[in-house]
């Protein structure tokens, strides 16, 4: 008999405290995944479908650099969350997320959980206060590499 993932979920430090019925609403819009080293699991600028806990491996967070190439801004790890555009319209990609080394990870369809936020709107409100505090990470995460980047040489 198949087993369901709502042990990982529920033993996600991100999902720490909500709500079993809430946790069984997420558990059916996800599903494991494997991406080998090197593949994307997402790029920048395309629909946002799904966001991703990363069991396994790591997951640079990047974005294109004015004729430097990609600029790894973040590198996600085992028990980080990658992705958080799925919630917020107009659900694009604001990086490009590549497989460093082998992923494993369980993948939550955005679709789903969104309709599933619209008929619980309680499970909404939770979700998007984690969610924010996670974008608000990644948009400072991407403010003190630019600044590396950018700031060396530079007066103000």
């Amino acid at each position: 008999m198949p087993q369901t993932l709502e042990p990982l979920l529920r033993g996600h430090k991100f999902f720490a405290g909500l709500a079993d019925d809430h946790l069984a609403l997420l558990t059916g819009c996800a599903a494991n995944v494997v991406f080998p080293a090197g593949t994307f699991l997402f790029r920048e600028g395309e629909p946002a479908t799904a966001f991703f806990l990363i069991r396994d491996g790591g997951v640079a967070l990047e974005i294109a650099g004015a004729g430097r190439g990609a600029l790894v801004v973040q590198t996600l790890t085992a028990g980080d969350v990658a992705g958080f555009s799925w919630l917020i319209e107009p659900h694009r990609w604001e990086f490009d997320g590549r497989a460093v080394e082998r992923v494993r990870a369980v993948q939550v369809d955005g679709a789903c959980l969104r309709a599933k936020c619209d008929e619980d709107p309680r499970l909404g409100y939770e979700l998007m206060r984690r969610f924010a505090a996670l974008a608000t990470s990644r948009l400072q995460a991407t403010r003190l590499q630019l600044m590396d980047v950018y700031g060396r040489g530079h007066d103000r």
